[in-house]
């Protein structure tokens, strides 16, 4: 059953409802990450990250991120 004007992905294997026309840009800071200390791959496409904003999420894009963690 698809839910009009949603989408379904995976972010980090978990399954997530979103609205159309989302950006990655705006998925990464609703998850509240430091953008510069993340690297993300969207279908096995490392990202841009100047780009975030014009990227669009579409229905059943599989999203893994990355988030770096300095540590001694």
């Amino acid at each position: 059953m698809k839910i009009k004007n949603k989408i379904k992905i995976k972010v980090n294997g978990k399954k997530l409802i979103l609205e159309k026309n989302r950006s990655i840009e705006k998925l990464i800071k609703n998850l509240k990450l430091p953008m510069n200390k993340v690297a993300i791959e969207l279908n096995k496409k490392i990202l841009d990250k100047k780009k975030l904003n014009k990227i669009k999420l579409k229905d059943k894009d599989n999203i893994e991120i990355v988030h770096f963690i300095g540590g001694g």
